[in-house]
């Protein structure tokens, strides 16, 4: 899903203007990615968190020539956990009779 079918969606369903649903959709991303920004935490309720998260830095490999060492420095990333209804709606797309796998612990 796009955020043009977001769009599309949401002004068909609700009557309104798309130009309006757009604004405000963008506007929404627009304020999340600036508190991310800023490092702060978005929890969106029943959807999930949002957290910027800082990776040690660490020594890679060149997959082309693995006996070189690559220094990786450190740097923000963002993380997602999905929130506890997010989750049981999408755990029903297991295969039948599949157990869950379960959640890795957490980092960091």
């Amino acid at each position: 899903m796009t955020k043009r079918d977001l769009v599309l969606r949401i002004s068909s369903e609700t009557g309104l203007v798309q130009q309006q649903v757009l604004e405000v959709v963008q506007k929404t991303l627009d304020y999340i990615t600036e508190a991310l920004a800023k490092g702060e935490t978005v929890e969106l309720r029943n959807f999930g968190v949002f957290e910027v998260k800082v990776r040690k830095a660490r020594i890679g490999r060149n997959p082309n020539a693995p006996a070189t060492d690559v220094p990786i420095p450190p740097r923000a990333i963002v993380k997602f956990k999905a929130g506890k209804e997010m989750r049981e709606t999408v755990i029903k797309l297991s295969p039948a009779g599949a157990a869950p796998t379960p959640e890795p612990p957490a980092q960091g």
